[in-house]
């Protein structure tokens, strides 16, 4: 027996006054009907209607069941209400993590139109490259960027992050272009970058026609922030290698020089996580879906950088 169907069958007989019309109202036959109440009185142990050949009206306890289960079914009606309304128009704070430099270069600047769709989500946004614990800070979801090592979260994939190698006119003209990836650890200068987690400076990984290479190179400077890195760069303080959709711009004005275009490194995935959630809120899923199709319209999350013509 499904006992909130039957609840709702017995406030229909209650409210009737008749097996006939209740079975109407719900679009059952009137058997099934009869057998609910039948199995509610069983399993309650209690009598709850008083039938008659003209009439059915309720005992004394079948009078103080009616006015709970009406109340009950009255808050369930009202939570279903309030889902629905949920769907159509999600609300309520949304904390969200990301690296600075998706957040500055992509997310931000779509926000707006995040906003036009959903203006009842407040997004609380933690900028920055710092791991945080999500189940342990109350965050809904984060960005991040890389391969994923918290096998415990559930993870959408939403883009790939194209690297390139570039460097500025004035530090080109100081060294030279170099010929092969192997040049870069001899006579040239590379921006250090270092992890927030671990304090270990990355090597810049390369496809030099088919042949992988792993480059750490002699730096003046690391960082450990991507904006500042492409700042370096364009200060002329080394060779960066660094996302599409941060050095697009300014290899379009000049500011930056691509290296060697037939230099190709791995593609780093993006996915945006959250944390295991059968229920997961609408104002989760309609932010990850946003992000999804966010990353599938920019360009530049999708493919690698385009190179001027020489």
């Amino acid at each position: 027996m499904n006992k909130l169907i039957a609840m709702q069958a017995f406030v229909r007989v209650v409210e009737a006054g008749t097996f006939t019309k209740a079975a109407e109202s719900m679009d059952l036959p009137k058997p099934s009907v009869t057998r609910m109440i039948q199995a509610l009185e069983k399993q309650l142990d209690v009598k709850l209607l008083n039938r008659t050949t003209r009439r059915v009206t309720p005992t004394p306890e079948g009078s103080a069941y009616y006015e709970r289960v009406s109340a009950l079914l009255g808050e369930v009606d009202e939570l279903e209400s309030s889902m629905m309304r949920a769907k159509a128009s999600p609300r309520g704070r949304l904390k969200v993590v990301m690296p600075a430099a998706l957040a500055l270069a992509v997310i931000i600047p779509a926000l707006p139109k995040f906003h036009a769709r959903y203006p009842d989500i407040q997004i609380d946004l933690g900028v920055g490259d710092r791991r945080v614990d999500l189940i342990g800070d109350n965050i809904d979801c984060a960005i991040r960027a890389g391969l994923l090592h918290d096998q415990s979260l559930v993870a959408r994939h939403v883009g790939e992050i194209h690297l390139m190698a570039c460097a500025s006119p004035d530090y080109l003209k100081r060294h030279g272009m170099p010929r092969q990836a192997r040049d870069i650890e001899n006579g040239h200068t590379v921006v250090g970058f270092f992890s927030v987690q671990s304090g270990q400076l990355s090597p810049i990984d390369f496809d030099d026609e088919g042949q992988p290479y792993k480059v750490m190179g002699r730096y003046v400077v690391s960082v450990n922030d991507a904006n500042a890195y492409v700042a370096a760069g364009l200060a002329g303080l080394g060779i960066v290698h660094a996302p599409s959709f941060l050095v697009q711009a300014h290899i379009s004005s000049g500011a930056l020089e691509p290296l060697r275009p037939q230099w190709q490194s791995e593609p780093v995935p993006v996915h945006v996580v959250y944390p295991p959630n059968r229920h997961l809120s609408n104002k989760v899923r309609v932010f990850v879906d946003w992000v999804a199709e966010l990353f599938a319209r920019h360009d530049l999350m999708q493919r690698k950088s385009t190179f001027p013509r020489v």
